[in-house]
């Protein structure tokens, strides 16, 4: 039996930016292999569909949803895509998040305003969407996806990015403990420098002048282990929050950064 086994999962961000293994796809993919139901949402509705193929071609069950989870409306029909299909909810992985480079001088208005919807209030969103529906079947899990950027500057300016990414850590604590004693779990999994299609889309300019193969160098030196983390080094810490062997965890948070966070500089 799966260490999700019978669980219906909402997986935000399931797609991916780009080709590869991003966080989302990997987290929905593994808990599929783990027994779950996963709904596949994404902004990017065929990227959506590429996890659910890969779900269902592995023999998993899986639907792919187009949803803005900025938007109320669009997360309010990706809840009841969810229901009319599986009946219920159990796990949700609050996983978008865009990173734009800039401090505060160089990140105008409608940045600021544009990441925190994305990476922020689509947390609040998607929770309060869920949770009536996990009390409905005696609880649940919820796994936001934060950085170790919420916490330590990680050699980047994106003010907007981690400042956000840092706000979903006490809106975690939060809801963990609002429904701790009716068995709804709440943490947060903090990803350090990951090797995602995410960071080649956004990040090259701003570590080696758009040169990928050099930022991938760079980024790896900066990590005690001597590599970048993976998607699935993700995933497997989400895995492990979603399921029954974390059922005594909440409110705390999981650093996955092969020890960056632990270093002087």
């Amino acid at each position: 039996m799966g260490r999700v086994e019978g669980k219906v999962a909402i997986v935000t961000g399931a797609g991916s930016i780009g080709p590869g293994w991003g966080n989302g796809k990997a987290s929905a993919t593994l808990m599929a292999r783990e027994g779950a139901k996963v709904v596949c949402a994404d902004i990017n509705l065929e990227a959506a569909e590429e996890t659910r193929s890969i779900i269902e071609g592995e023999g998993g069950e899986a639907i792919a949803v187009r949803c803005d989870v900025s938007s109320k409306a669009e997360v309010a029909a990706m809840t009841e895509a969810a229901l009319g299909a599986f009946g219920g909810i159990d796990i949700l992985h609050n996983n978008v998040g865009i990173a734009v480079v800039g401090g505060v001088e160089g990140t105008d208005i409608e940045t600021w305003d544009r990441v925190a919807k994305v990476n922020l209030t689509s947390a609040f969103l998607c929770t309060k969407a869920a949770v009536p529906h996990m009390l409905e079947r005696g609880g649940g899990a919820i796994v936001h996806t934060s950085s170790i950027a919420g916490i330590r500057h990680t050699g980047v300016d994106y003010i907007t990015y981690s400042t956000t990414k840092g706000a979903l850590i006490p809106f975690s604590r939060s809801v963990a403990l609002e429904y701790a004693a009716r068995n709804i779990r709440s943490n947060c999994v903090l990803p350090g420098l990951m090797k995602t299609p995410m960071i080649e889309v956004g990040l090259p300019d701003a570590y080696s002048e758009g040169d990928i193969d050099e930022m991938h160098r760079l980024r790896d030196a900066q990590c005690p282990m001597g590599h970048m983390g993976d998607a699935w080094d993700v995933a497997r810490a989400v895995l492990f929050l979603a399921s029954d062997d974390a059922r005594y965890i909440t409110g705390t948070e999981l650093v996955v950064d092969g020890g960056v966070t632990a270093k002087f500089s």
